[in-house]
């Protein structure tokens, strides 16, 4: 497997970085607010300032997961649509959707299940979108 970071198309990760990042915002703070609240148990807390690590942190993450499927996707060779949907459904449920429910698994987190269906649907409509992009860009 041949990967060459130097050959990417660096604006077509930022293009897919950014919407992803964008449906966090709108997913965790709009779409599913009070949902993801009720799973994490502070759906009666009162609203707090969100510190900066809490918008930073998932930005981090975000851009490691964009660029690692860059990585793969060219390593892979895979250029057509339906390929990145198929690679966006293996990564996504194999590796993101089965993780955050693995993490959510845990004292801290009242309703487990719940968190993990919204925070893994989130990643794996995050990751069809990136992967679409990725692969229009090429």
């Amino acid at each position: 497997m041949t990967i060459s970071i130097s050959t990417l198309n660096w604006w077509g990760l930022l293009l897919a970085f950014v919407p992803y990042c964008f449906l966090g915002a709108l997913w965790f703070t709009l779409l599913l607010k009070k949902p993801y609240l009720k799973s994490l148990g502070k759906e009666n807390a009162p609203e707090q300032k969100m510190a900066p690590i809490f918008i930073i942190g998932p930005a981090i993450c975000i851009f490691v997961i964009t660029l690692a499927s860059a990585i793969l996707l060219q390593a892979l060779h895979i250029d057509t649509y339906y390929g990145a949907v198929v690679f966006a459904l293996l990564v996504g449920l194999g590796y993101l959707v089965a993780n955050t429910v693995n993490i959510a698994i845990n004292p801290n987190i009242p309703r487990p299940l719940l968190y993990g269906l919204i925070s893994g649907m989130y990643h794996l409509v995050g990751i069809t979108i990136c992967c679409l992009i990725l692969v229009a860009m090429r």
